[in-house]
């Protein structure tokens, strides 16, 4: 920090101390405030400007001041509220000669005032409130960053989200939208009769996701629990219980690198339905978008990184298989050969351990060629059953699962599968995962035994779909980073 910084932030303290000296509140509470800048305007809307100082239309606001122009013994201020921006006008007449020399000596950019009068339009045509009474509510003793739009380290921002925020009016747009997004989510499937629950966030056992947890002790209980790396098992569970339709929209948290597409914690909407199936969930998938995308834009194309994606239904659809063969430019029928399957990860540089199964290297290959190079939306179907250990496995097909991922512009946006609710294969299937764990595959699932005895009492046959909300926002905001999205991402220590 400049010594020049630190001269300015001394005198900010100067006048905190100089108001307590006069016997002053510093930082008074209490005082309301009854419009915002958007109900101000909104007011003012129509009235041609040579009858509103007439109209005598009391106001007063509260905000953080952005600007200030200060003319002997007047000045204006444009501050800030929730809404956006309103212009005020101070005189010495107007607020008393005691009130104007105070504001000349105390008060500055980044402040938090109250202010009450009457509206005018300018000769320049800004709607103003001239002011009458004047009150500081919060003197801000950092001054806020002159040429914050032009600063090149993005990781500031983010670490200081409340500066980003303040100065960026698209942050604070982008965020407003995500908002509208989750609620939009919600209330589409409230409107389908799906149930809204909650489900723990600390965990005796990380299951539902291939995913390293994150692990915490208990005292009282003496036992370590995990924070969830998904919500899956307790949702079904709940389905067994007879809630046949029912959602949560949570926080998860995976022990895995950080990214432009990953978080340690995020965000997910998971949703549940009995008596459906996968090809259900597709059709419903279909509508939240392109609902959503008209919601938000009016059009079901939505602006993605300099191209168009349309999200009106039917979206194309591709197995695995003609994914990779079709991406890696292979003959299809090649990949039913595991020495070609080798060989090709190889060409890819796509690492082999030792004892990878022929549907775990298919899918590694479809991740490395495939799914990056889909600009969708795009239904992938046809998981190999060795990387789906929750999932039903095909009636005609046993070595593949009904499930599919939703991908969009490189990433994967949704996983959905019809539900394995069969409790032996369950039981096999967790088994086959302990093995892979006792191979040193940190991701693999542990064994839920209470789980298991759920699906014995009978869970009904269902379908089930996770959404990460970061991603679909980032989708539905243009934005290249999942920190872009996320108002604290995590970030490396300070320093």
């Amino acid at each position: 920090m400049s010594d020049d910084w630190n001269d300015l932030i001394r005198e900010r303290y100067r006048k905190v101390e100089e108001i307590r000296e006069a016997g002053e509140i510093a930082f008074p509470n209490g005082q309301s405030v009854g419009w915002t800048s958007a109900r101000v305007r909104a007011a003012a809307g129509g009235i041609p400007a040579e009858e509103l100082p007439g109209r005598a239309i009391r106001v007063d606001v509260g905000g953080r001041i952005l600007a200030k122009r200060r003319m002997g013994k007047a000045a204006f201020l444009s501050i800030l509220d929730r809404s956006g921006k309103i212009q005020l006008h101070l005189t010495q007449d107007g607020i008393g000669e005691d009130a104007y020399d105070k504001f000349k000596k105390r008060i500055d950019i980044g402040d938090i005032v109250w202010a009450e009068g009457t509206l005018f339009i300018t000769q320049t045509g800004e709607l103003t409130i001239k002011v009458s009474s004047f009150r500081l509510l919060t003197k801000a003793l950092r001054p806020l960053p002159e040429k914050w739009h032009g600063l090149s380290d993005v990781e500031t921002r983010y670490r200081q989200r409340y500066l980003d925020l303040i100065v960026n009016e698209d942050v604070r747009d982008l965020f407003r939208k995500r908002s509208r997004i989750i609620t939009f989510v919600r209330n589409f499937l409230a409107d389908r009769d799906f149930l809204e629950v909650e489900t723990p966030m600390m965990q005796p056992i990380a299951g539902g996701a291939a995913a390293r947890p994150f692990v915490t002790h208990h005292n009282t209980l003496d036992m370590d629990l995990f924070l969830r790396i998904a919500p899956e098992l307790y949702l079904k569970r709940l389905l067994v219980g007879g809630f046949e339709r029912v959602f949560e929209i949570n926080r998860n948290f995976r022990n895995e690198g950080i990214s432009t597409q990953h978080n340690p914690e995020f965000t997910m909407v998971e949703f549940y339905q009995a008596y459906a199936t996968v090809e259900d969930l597709m059709t419903l998938t279909e509508e939240l978008f392109a609902g959503l995308a008209i919601h938000l834009f009016g059009t079901t194309k939505v602006p993605l990184q300099g191209t168009e994606i349309d999200f009106a239904p039917p979206w194309q659809r591709l197995t695995v298989r003609q994914a990779v063969a079709l991406y890696g430019e292979v003959p299809e029928e090649n990949l039913s050969n595991p020495g070609f399957l080798v060989e090709l990860a190889s060409r890819l540089g796509v690492h082999v351990k030792e004892g990878t199964s022929e549907g775990k290297l298919l899918v590694d290959i479809y991740e490395a060629v495939g799914e990056r190079s889909i600009v969708g939306p795009t239904f992938v179907t046809e998981y190999p059953i060795e990387v789906s250990p929750l999932s039903r496995k095909n009636d005609l097909r046993p070595e593949i699962v009904d499930r599919f991922e939703l991908i969009v512009n490189g990433r994967e946006i949704a996983n959905a599968f019809s539900e394995l609710n069969d409790p032996v294969d369950q039981r096999k299937r967790f088994e086959a995962q302990l093995d892979e764990k006792a191979r040193g595959d940190e991701e693999a699932m542990a064994m839920d035994e209470d789980y298991v005895r759920a699906l014995e009492y009978g869970m009904p046959p269902a379908a089930g779909e996770g959404i990460g909300i970061d991603r679909l926002v980032m989708l539905f905001t243009d934005s290249p980073s999942i920190r872009d999205v996320i108002l604290f991402p995590q970030l490396r220590k300070e320093g």
